[in-house]
């Protein structure tokens, strides 16, 4: 009787330990804080040949780890008002959720945690992610001014590396292919 009270508190006590995963917009939210109420969205599907893939991987100085990628494009009236990316990586063991939006042009203009696992003091917070806007993809590297944040070293990492790729992935694959 004894050992199954032991293994009952035991059981207890694993059970209440904390949970950190706050998700914070849904799909649908997060294309309406990127676009605006009443945007149209498109689905971009992308699927990059092993050159394609060479170069982002060269670019962006983060392995892909799928053939396939999607942007979500941003309209109204058939203008193009920017892409966006969802991207989710792990941080430490958990992982975060970003939403990356480009201009159309292809710079950085927003991002936004969607989903966040890991326990709330290593999230960086809205300020970080607003000092990266506008930076060109050359720098957007810890050793070219990009600061980080002590306490949250590997979620900022892990969000450069999203960031670096996606803007990588516009570039080899997006940018011109209007123009083809």
């Amino acid at each position: 009787m004894k050992i199954i009270k032991l293994m009952f508190y035991g059981l207890l006590l694993t059970a209440v330990t904390p949970s950190f995963a706050t998700i914070f917009y849904s799909k649908n939210e997060a294309m309406e804080l990127a676009f605006g109420a009443g945007t149209q969205i498109e689905q971009l599907s992308l699927f990059p040949d092993e050159n394609q893939t060479a170069k982002i991987q060269q670019d962006s100085k983060v392995k892909l780890d799928s053939g396939m990628f999607t942007f979500y494009v941003g309209k109204k009236q058939d203008k193009i008002l920017g892409y966006a990316a969802i991207e989710t990586g792990t941080v430490r063991t958990k992982p975060e959720t970003l939403m990356i939006v480009l201009t159309p042009n292809g710079e950085l203009s927003s991002v936004v945690t969607l989903a966040f696992h890991e326990p709330p003091e290593y999230q960086p917070p809205q300020g970080w992610f607003e000092k990266l806007y506008k930076r060109p993809l050359a720098d957007m590297d810890f050793n070219k001014g990009v600061d980080g944040i002590s306490g949250a070293t590997l979620s900022t990492r892990a969000a450069i590396n999203s960031i670096r790729k996606v803007m990588a992935i516009y570039q080899v694959m997006v940018k011109n292919k209007d123009q083809e």
